[in-house]
Parts: C-alpha cells; sequence; structure tokens
C-alpha cells in the first residue's frame, strides 16, 4: 500500500469533486494533518477525517482507489472525552476552492485529539506537533479542560487526565 500525502488526497478529491459535482468538506483529524503542521516525516496509508455531508460515497470512492477511511460527521463523538468546544471553527484550510474544501484541526485540537486516544504513535505525534508550534504544558492543559468539561462524567476522563499530566511533564522536562 502506497504512503498517502495530503497532496495525493487533493488530487483525488479533486478528480471525485469534478466526477460527482459533489461538494466536499474535509476536516483532517489523523497523519496527514502533521503535513500541514511541519511534520513531513510521518508516513500514513489511511484517511481519518470529518466530512460535512454524506460519508458513504466518498468512502466508497476511496475504497475503490485502495485508501482505507475512518469517516465520520462527528469526530468529537469518537472517544468519551469530547473535543474541545469550538474545534471546527479553530480549524485552518489546506485548501479552499470552489467544491472543495479541506481543513486540518488547529495545532492544539490535534494534541488534545492524539491524547483522547492516547497510543505511542499518537503521543509521538501530539510531542511532534506540540513542540512544532511551542505549545506549553499550560495551554494544554487548558485545553483538556475544556474537553474534560464538554464530556460526560465517566472513568475514561480520570485515564484522559493522567495521559494530559504525563504528557504535560514530558514536554516540560524537553523544553527545560
Amino acid at each position: 500500500m502506497p504512503t498517502l500525502t495530503a497532496e495525493s488526497l487533493i488530487e483525488l478529491l479533486t478528480r471525485y469533486v469534478a466526477d460527482t459535482d459533489t461538494w466536499v468538506d474535509l476536516l483532517l483529524v489523523g497523519g496527514l494533518a502533521l503535513h500541514a503542521y511541519g511534520v513531513p516525516t510521518r508516513a500514513t496509508f489511511d484517511v481519518d477525517a470529518e466530512l460535512q455531508g454524506p460519508l458513504m460515497p466518498l468512502r466508497d470512492y476511496l475504497t475503490a482507489q485502495k485508501i482505507p477511511t475512518d469517516l465520520t460527521q462527528n469526530f468529537s463523538g469518537w472517544s468519551v472525552v469530547a473535543m474541545p468546544p469550538g474545534y471546527r471553527d479553530r480549524a485552518v484550510d489546506l485548501i479552499n476552492r470552489p467544491r472543495l474544501r479541506i481543513r486540518v484541526l488547529s495545532p492544539i485540537d490535534f494534541v488534545i485529539a492524539k491524547l483522547r486516544r492516547g497510543t505511542e504513535l499518537d503521543l509521538d505525534d501530539a510531542f511532534l506537533v506540540a513542540r512544532h508550534h511551542h505549545l506549553s504544558p499550560e495551554t494544554i492543559q487548558d485545553s483538556a479542560r475544556e474537553a474534560l468539561t464538554a464530556s460526560p462524567e465517566d472513568t475514561t476522563l480520570f485515564l484522559f487526565q493522567k495521559t494530559v499530566d504525563l504528557f504535560c511533564a514530558n514536554l516540560a522536562s524537553s523544553n527545560g
């Protein structure tokens, strides 16, 4: 399976929009977003994104192109821990053309998204973006508190806070 880049996805979606006469508004939330954050070394093979509009036609198109997808209309719902309110409004345009808009999470929202999942690769991605964008542990803690406030009460919130605390401690020690 070939490595997927933001450029190759833009080419594919440009063709999709032309072939189907459909509007695509996609918010990248996974590894593909790293290229937009100035971290081009991370390879990815799939599209993790929030899509405004019908999911199945785009998912079927990308699957036919042999590109695995995890598409949703509500990325915040991928975890018990909610995304910080306003994450869609803070998203940054990667490309905005007629009928094709591709955005990425703001760097702080990307870090929170990765900490929600908490795998080793997710933590590595979050660390790269936090360092590249000079996000302070205090900024990350503040955003994590917003996410926790928007989340339903659950023991998962305790684990998320522990992940955030450890991540921020590691980030602080790497800065000092």
